[in-house]
């Protein structure tokens, strides 16, 4: 894609301005020495940013991606951050200012202050307080994107009868999306779904063990309920905080 070209084809009326700035934003990309290809401009793409992934990453070359982005949108958000890239954040935050998110493991780089309005409530429901960890993730990514979050956890099926109090409450709330996160045989979902016209999104999460363990059995579970519900993948609470949020602005 040229921008020349569409310059050229704005100028000649043959696309709008809307359609210009939307295909100049697929140009935005801001890279870090042959590392990283930071893709900026994607909150004003789809209205959700870019998260920096910690898991996997040099901590280094996770804080220079984190830095980049905060000079570019005056925040960057990084999730499954690291013990060692927690405390190399911490030294050498400088300017930036640090936000971090203890259970969730999220960590917040700021050059100015971030203020989005609250466009949205979101619930964020769990089975067991082993599931709180994702859980947390979800909650926070929520919040981070603009949702009011509320959160009731250790509501597993095992005691079925601490989950309705919940969605009485959450129904007087006005709750716009469910998150609902279990690990283990991953029921919760699809009975909170069953029994609520909220939409529910189902967090399959790694706890259990033997046959079907580590989150597998639990999506599984939730792809073949007869409940309607949105399932996201093992774990992936920042994906499913964004959904949510997203489904709150519609």
């Amino acid at each position: 894609m040229d921008i020349d070209k569409l310059l050229d084809q704005y100028k000649n009326k043959e696309i709008s301005k809307k359609q210009v700035k939307e295909r100049i934003a697929l140009l935005q990309l801001e890279e870090l020495e042959g590392q990283a290809r930071i893709d900026t401009m994607r909150e004003d793409r789809i209205g959700l940013p870019e998260a920096i992934l910690g898991d996997g990453k040099e901590p280094e070359v996770f804080i220079e991606i984190m830095k980049k982005m905060a000079d570019k949108k005056g925040r960057s958000i990084g999730t499954r951050v690291t013990k060692k890239q927690k405390q190399l954040l911490k030294q050498k935050k400088g300017k930036y200012e640090l936000e971090w998110y203890e259970k969730a493991r999220i960590a917040v780089l700021k050059t100015r202050k971030h203020q989005k309005p609250k466009e949205g409530k979101i619930g964020v429901i769990c089975a067991g307080t082993a599931d709180i960890q994702v859980a947390e993730e979800a909650r926070v990514t929520a919040e981070l994107l603009g949702c009011e979050a509320h959160k009731a956890y250790d509501v597993g099926v095992a005691g079925i009868h601490r989950l309705l109090p919940v969605l009485k409450k959450y129904s007087e709330k006005n709750i716009q999306a469910l998150i609902v996160a279990a690990g283990r045989d991953g029921s919760l979902p699809p009975v909170v779904a069953g029994i609520t016209d909220i939409p529910v999104i189902g967090l399959p999460v790694s706890t259990g063990y033997g046959a079907g363990g580590n989150g597998e059995a639990a999506l599984l579970s939730m792809l073949q309920s007869c409940s309607i519900l949105t399932v996201v993948n093992i774990d992936a609470g920042f994906t499913a905080g964004a959904m949510a949020a997203k489904i709150t602005k519609t």
